[in-house]
């Protein structure tokens, strides 16, 4: 591997860790407040780690939102919106944490976002990426995956032309969502919770090797790539008629095929899959997805490769 070939990519100084985005997801919102009191255990040479408690107000009523989906809201509308009297307070907000960590999009901008969440499905430690062209963020996937290993820990990439999140962690340079479950709402547990703080660790790791120069050669990581949102089946009163069939629920990130058994009706009729591949599901049966609609999500494998980097402030010192 010649040195012409290796990406210099600038050190990542400023560093922020959300909790209580969504605030009855209780295991970001913990470990927040913990580093919050005492951040020995995130501190990092080199840079700053700012621990965030993103909505305290649906943290405090222990709520998923007041108004409206704070990870949601962080699109250049929203953003650029006045601020009335009657503004949503997650709008509001997200305008608060864009002045703070952002403005997205600009060399002001925070370096990285670790966004913490929970989910009701059985998804385990899961990451999510958002530019299949980031590679930093894949490298620093790769790393937290070996790091982890044997443990499973899927990577789902939601980049797709027409499904726009505009999330909350969207305002830094590199934006990593943390999704861990099965956790019901309003609930912490100390497995879900110290699997959290394990890929925050191994994270920060990551980057405070990346800060003192060390090299990361070309590496390849298999993600799951949103294709579609599904719905329940639903009446013409737009009310859902069919539950998730005991077959499917549980068995995010496992393969799906045409034929395979998707909802149950209460009057036993089974509703199958009907496609011409093969599928993983994932967010199945979340608790917070009933009133977006959404039963679970359809993902294809693929493979991602970041190229060979380094950081540039070794060749800015000599």
């Amino acid at each position: 591997m010649t040195s012409s070939s290796v990406v210099d990519k600038p050190p990542v100084r400023r560093v922020a860790i959300f909790g209580g985005t969504h605030g009855n997801e209780l295991s970001g919102v913990f470990l927040v407040k913990h580093w919050q009191e005492n951040g020995a255990e995130i501190h990092r040479t080199g840079m700053e780690v700012k621990p965030f408690l993103a909505n305290p107000g649906a943290v405090k009523k222990c709520t998923r939102y007041i108004d409206c989906d704070l990870n949601r809201v962080f699109d250049p509308d929203n953003l650029g919106r006045t601020v009335v009297e009657d503004i949503p307070y997650e709008v509001r907000r997200a305008q608060e944490i864009n002045h703070i960590f952002g403005p997205k999009g600009s060399d002001d901008a925070y370096d990285l976002i670790f966004d913490l969440h929970n989910t009701t499905s059985n998804m385990g430690g899961t990451l999510i990426l958002e530019n299949s062209r980031d590679d930093f963020t894949i490298q620093m996937f790769h790393y937290i995956k070996n790091a982890l290993a044997p443990e499973h820990c899927p990577v789902l990439l939601i980049e797709h032309p027409s499904l726009k999140y505009a999330t909350t962690r969207s305002v830094a340079k590199h934006p990593v969502g943390v999704e861990v479950g099965p956790q019901p709402q309003g609930v912490v547990r100390a497995d879900t919770l110290d699997k959290m703080r394990k890929i925050v660790k191994h994270g920060l790791d990551f980057v405070q090797l990346f800060n003192e120069g060390k090299e990361f050669p070309p590496c390849t990581i298999e993600v799951f790539k949103i294709m579609e949102k599904v719905d329940y089946p639903r009446n013409k009163n737009d009310e859902v008629i069919a539950i998730i069939h005991p077959e499917l629920q549980d068995q995010d990130w496992q393969p799906l095929n045409n034929g395979d058994p998707l909802f149950l009706t209460l009057d036993g009729e089974v509703i199958v899959y009907e496609g011409n591949c093969t599928v993983y599901p994932t967010f199945i049966n979340e608790a917070a997805y009933y009133e977006k609609k959404q039963a679970f999500v359809k993902t294809v494998k693929i493979k991602l490769t970041a190229k060979h980097i380094r950081s540039s402030v070794l060749d800015q010192s000599t």
